[in-house]
């Protein structure tokens, strides 16, 4: 069975590909440049792995990324650093990058499902969200708004395609890094062990380990009935005050300076001024939207562990990467 990972060399992407190899699937994952492209820690994998070139803003590549490949997991999205100045620079490679991947795999003749890695921030409903609400794409902010979208194109497209689809919508992605490389998910993480952040905002993500998400993508690649369903990875929320305490308690005795004091919304939002990244977080103070994920453990018997052990997974290889600083 020989399995497409798209974008290969991020963070859950990786993890994808150690999972799928660890069942002993063949691995195909499409980075946008072979040459440049950082796979090194993939390739130390063992198993049947193979890269090639193909980019979500090109139709170049994609017939040849998909042939001979029985599923594909479409994991590759834009994540912005900071807010974009026109929120196209997010919406359009999501859409169209999306439909490229469904038009090959449908093209292709092989594929049979795509698994498609969403967000939970598609999903909101008045209470506690379940996969049968969707936020409001006219009012999000244009990450949000990027991923509304292309999971609706996708939903669309699937309608009157051969190819099934399952689609999974995680909180924020914690745990432990393959390689010397940050991600936007576990900054804040790197913030604190770096001694960089005087306060702690009062924000707070509902969390899914990366390791966990990996997992939950080959289930529903192998679960049958998953076929045309959505599935919210994550409903286990942490504040960062909490999370700040739990580094604390485990790391200041090892020398690191981890702040737990809260932090006032008047000092973020005049960070934010001078920092285009705290920017993003602006519009996520105070804000707490439960969300269930009971579906995916009654369907697909996934379990997920408990977000304190990601946290401190993501800090240990934060430091085993070399960026944090060992004491």
């Amino acid at each position: 069975m020989r399995v497409l990972v798209t974008g290969a060399t991020g963070f859950l992407a990786g993890h994808c590909i150690a999972e799928l190899l660890g069942a002993g699937c063949a691995v195909r994952g499409t980075v946008r440049n072979l040459r440049t492209a950082d796979v090194a820690h993939l390739r130390a994998l063992p198993g049947d792995l193979e890269f090639v070139e193909a980019d979500l803003s090109s139709d170049a590549g994609w017939a040849e990324a998909v042939a001979g490949c029985d599923y594909v997991w479409h994991v590759a999205s834009p994540f912005p650093s900071s807010v974009p100045r026109d929120e196209n620079e997010v919406i359009r490679p999501a859409v169209d990058g999306t439909l490229r991947v469904l038009r090959a795999a449908e093209s292709s003749g092989t594929v049979r499902r795509v698994v498609m890695t969403s967000s939970g921030l598609t999903v909101q409903g008045a209470d506690v969200s379940t996969e049968a609400d969707w936020a409001d794409a006219d009012t999000a902010a244009p990450y949000p708004k990027s991923k509304i979208l292309a999971e609706r194109a996708a939903w669309e497209f699937a309608r009157n395609s051969r190819v099934e689809l399952v689609v999974l919508n995680p909180g924020a992605i914690f745990g432990p890094l393959q390689r010397a490389a940050g991600t936007n998910s576990v900054e804040m993480i790197g913030r604190m062990m770096r001694g960089a952040l005087p306060l702690v905002p009062k924000i707070g993500w509902t969390v899914v380990d990366v390791r966990d998400l990996a997992r939950l993508h080959r289930l529903a690649m192998e679960t049958p009935a998953a076929a045309g369903r959505r599935y919210i990875a994550g409903d286990q929320f942490i504040w960062a005050r909490e999370m700040a305490g739990v580094l604390a308690d485990r790391y200041r005795p090892r020398g690191y300076r981890i702040r737990t004091g809260a932090m006032p919304y008047a000092m973020m939002w005049l960070i934010a001024r001078v920092d285009p990244s705290v920017r993003l977080g602006l519009s996520f103070w105070g804000r707490r939207h439960p969300v269930s994920a009971a579906k995916a453990e009654k369907e697909l018997g996934w379990v997920s562990r408990p977000p304190a052990e990601s946290v401190l997974d993501t800090a240990e290889s934060l430091i085993e990467t070399g960026l944090v600083p060992r004491r």
